[in-house]
């Protein structure tokens, strides 16, 4: 395989990896979500602002997929909230490939639609990435959501 063809193809997979994660999300697939990270994953949801500083206040922080677990438990079984549906928009990625291993970033757009109501801009941002691959598929080591907007909109309840 020619060097081209290998990093349109890992260009592919990155891709497919944040469609797939976009669709389970906005499917309420969320047992399938801790499922795109490693045991020992990190996931986190950073203000911009926090972020440029090098400041680590986040609104979420999960340290492992165990304790992504315990949040979609949270999510579907014990936390009460008014009904919507969300809708993310991914850029194609930007992709690095080390010998450290995998890097992207895309930017993201997360739209929420609460029953008989207008969408709204419900999240704008980037994600940050790293990855590796563990029997031959694509998983996150790392995701760091940094969103651009100054008030997330109520509570921030489903992953983004």
């Amino acid at each position: 395989m020619s060097a081209q063809h290998a990093r349109l193809q890992l260009q592919f997979e990155v891709d497919q990896l944040n469609a797939q994660y976009a669709a389970a999300l906005d499917e309420k697939r969320f047992d399938a979500w801790p499922e795109f990270f490693t045991e020992d994953a990190r996931y986190t949801v950073q203000a911009r602002e926090n972020f440029d500083r090098g400041l680590p206040l986040a609104l979420m922080d999960l340290e492992s997929q165990g304790m992504m677990k315990d949040r979609v438990y949270g999510i579907t079984q014990t936390i009460y909230h008014g009904p919507y549906y969300t809708r993310h928009l991914i850029s194609p990625a930007l992709v690095c490939e080390t010998e450290g291993g995998i890097s992207a970033q895309a930017n993201y757009a997360v739209f929420r639609t609460k029953p008989g109501n207008v969408s709204e801009i419900y999240q704008v941002g980037r994600y940050i990435d790293a990855l590796v691959r563990i029997d031959g598929a694509l998983k996150f080591k790392s995701r760091r959501c940094v969103y651009d907007s100054e008030m997330v909109l109520n509570s921030l309840i489903y992953p983004v």
